[in-house]
Order: C-alpha cells, then sequence, then structure tokens
C-alpha cells in the first residue's frame, strides 16, 4: 500500500527535550511570543469555530509593506519548512534534482525524496561555509531546485554578496535558487546577499522567512517566501488549504508590528552568541550570524564524539544538538548561556 521508496527516507529528527532541562537543542528562543502577539492569539482562538483567512490576505499585505513588495509576491505557509516543500512540489518530479548544501537544514534531502527527486548534496568549504562555486558546478540538466541556506544551519556561516551574485550568474534561468534566511534577524554581516535585493534582477531567486526564530512563534507554525507572481501563486496552488491558522496569522500580524520590542530580545541574543563563542574558542566554536554556535567535531575531538559530548552536557541538564559533523548550541539568554558555560567547564 505504501511506496517503496519510502522505507529508506529517514524521519526528521527534532532537538531533544527533557523535563528540568536547558533545552538548546532547537534553535528556539526562551521567551514567549510578544505580549501584543499572546493578546491577539488569545483573541483569535475565541474563533477557533470558524476556518482561517485561506489567503492570509492581512498578514500577506504587512508582509509585502514590511518587504517593501506586493500581495502576489508574498505566500505564508505552516513555517519555512512547509514552504521548503512546496517549492520542491511545484518544480520536481522524479526525474529531477535538487542542489542543496550539506551539512545544512537537514529536511532538505528528505523535502527532495519525497516526491522522488534526488537530493544532491554538496559538501561545505574547509571553513564550514556554503560552496557556491561547487554547488554550480554541480547543478545539471536535470536540475530544478537549489537551496542556500543563509545563515546556514547548524554552522552559522554566510556568503557575500559577490559570491552570491557569481553564483547566480552560473545558474540557469530556469533553476530556481532558494535563499534561505530563517534566521535573518540575527544576521549582522555586513557583506551578504539579502533575497529582496535579488527578486528584480533574477527572477528566479525567492526568499524564506520564518516566525519561528527570533519572533518566538515556533509552536503556531508560520513562515513565509517571497518572490515573483509566478513562482508565489504555484506555491499557492500546492498549499493545503487553511494550512495556517487564524491563532498563527493574528500571532504573526501583532509580531511583525511589534519591532522594537522584537530588536532589543534579538540584540540579547547576539550579546550572548559573542560571549559563548569567544569563551569556548578554545574549542574550536566558530562565530555565527544566527541564534546558535557550532563546534566542528574535530576541533573538539579531544573531549569525544558529538555524541559523547551531548551525553555529558545531558547529564548536566543542558540539551544541545550532536551532528556527525559537530555540535550545535542554541543562544539564548545570560542565565541559559551561565549554565552552559558552568556544565561545559
Amino acid at each position: 500500500m505504501i511506496r517503496a521508496d519510502l522505507a529508506n527516507l529517514p524521519a526528521y529528527v527534532p532537538g531533544k527535550r527533557a523535563e528540568n532541562a536547558i533545552k538548546l537543542s532547537s534553535n528556539e528562543t526562551l521567551q514567549p511570543p510578544l505580549p501584543s502577539a499572546v493578546e491577539a492569539m488569545q483573541t483569535a482562538a475565541a474563533g477557533a469555530n470558524r476556518y482561517p483567512d485561506m489567503g492570509a490576505i492581512e498578514l500577506r499585505t504587512a508582509l509585502a509593506e514590511h518587504l517593501g513588495l506586493t500581495l502576489d509576491n508574498v505566500a505564508v505557509g505552516t513555517g519555512s519548512s512547509a514552504l521548503c516543500q512546496q517549492l520542491v512540489q511545484i518544480t520536481c518530479t522524479a526525474a529531477d534534482e535538487i542542489v542543496f548544501p550539506w551539512r545544512s537544514f537537514e529536511a532538505y534531502p528528505l523535502f527532495a525524496q519525497v516526491v522522488g527527486a534526488k537530493p544532491v548534496a554538496v559538501p561545505l568549504d574547509d571553513n564550514h561555509g556554503v560552496d557556491l562555486k561547487a554547488m554550480a558546478a554541480a547543478i545539471t540538466e536535470h536540475t530544478r531546485l537549489v537551496f542556500v541556506c543563509n545563515p546556514n544551519n547548524p554552522t552559522g556561516t554566510t556568503v557575500t554578496t559577490a559570491e552570491f551574485q557569481e553564483f547566480l550568474a552560473a545558474v540557469p534561468a530556469d533553476v530556481i535558487v532558494a535563499l534561505d534566511e530563517a534566521y535573518f534577524e540575527y544576521n549582522r554581516a555586513t557583506d551578504t546577499p539579502v533575497a529582496t535585493d535579488f527578486l528584480d534582477s533574477h527572477p528566479n531567486v525567492v526568499g524564506l522567512r520564518t516566525f519561528s526564530k527570533a519572533y518566538s512563534l515556533a509552536g503556531v507554525r508560520v513562515g513565509y517566501a517571497f518572490g515573483s507572481a509566478e513562482i508565489i501563486g504555484a506555491l499557492n496552488k500546492v498549499a493545503i488549504p487553511f494550512s495556517v491558522s487564524a491563532v498563527a496569522q493574528a500571532g504573526a500580524l501583532a509580531s511583525l508590528h511589534a519591532q522594537d520590542e522584537l530588536s532589543e530580545r534579538i540584540e540579547t541574543t547576539i550579546e550572548q552568541r559573542a560571549r559563548v563563542v569567544e569563551s569556548l574558542a578554545d574549542h574550536g566554536a566558530l562565530p555565527s550570524e544566527a541564534n546558535f554556535i557550532w563546534l566542528p567535531a574535530d576541533a573538539v575531538s579531544a573531549l569525544g564524539t558529538p555524541q559523547e559530548i551531548a551525553a555529558n552536557l545531558a547529564e548536566k541538564g543542558v540539551l544541545v544538538r550532536a551532528f556527525p559533523e559537530g555540535v550545535r548550541i542554541t543562544i539564548t539568554t545570560q542565565e541559559e548561556s551561565d549554565a552552559l558555560l558552568k556544565a561545559w567547564g
């Protein structure tokens, strides 16, 4: 009854959780949603007997204004991950290929395999950054979609504007380039591409962002994509009807209108990010432009494998994410950073 190829499809693995432990494994924020967002969501929940606005017109209109675009240039979905999958659905069949960096967001290869497309993983460069030259070289006549995660998850590295421009020049015009900016709000790199700057010159570019990270709305699942009306229209065609709940739409809209409060929270995270990177520099911690830091496996090998390090920290009440290539640690507040550094020490 079930497609035979799904037997080889690995399940998405979320960050671990445990009662009374400090959870630094899922790139969540410690703070609850902004007060105005909580109030808006409570009001929306009172009308949960009605379907939400399927077109999310009010939220999309506000996002379009925020981005300097029009309503037809913006789509919303249940987190930016859902929009990643929708991009796969509108571009690929079993005869096609999807190119992405690796290691990067672990759902990219899963989304490819769900539609039967071939996932083409391109290794990161020696500095743990996305290797755009190698990715361009990996594109074939079968490639339909390329994901560029910037800042990259889990390494926190960014590409330069010149690198991205050179990359776009090498990508065929009929291949969609998805610039995944899930950690956009934490990015302080002065020389790195921003998706909105390329939409006019490159209609094949689409940007992806989320309310799950900086906006503290991971639990209600809402993200957005922006690009040409042709791409956005196709994304909306394959969206599950009414997928973004009324509660999620209300929370996202209120959060979007509270940028000053949001900025204060983000700056706290950025301050702690710098502090933790400096404190763990001797263990290979890389500078990051996201709300997490990365410790490559070879840099921490004297302390054990990434899995052993994560297990050791878990015994001390701190949960981090171990990958074969390294350890990713979410950055939140001073209190949780204190606990992390104490456990590490």
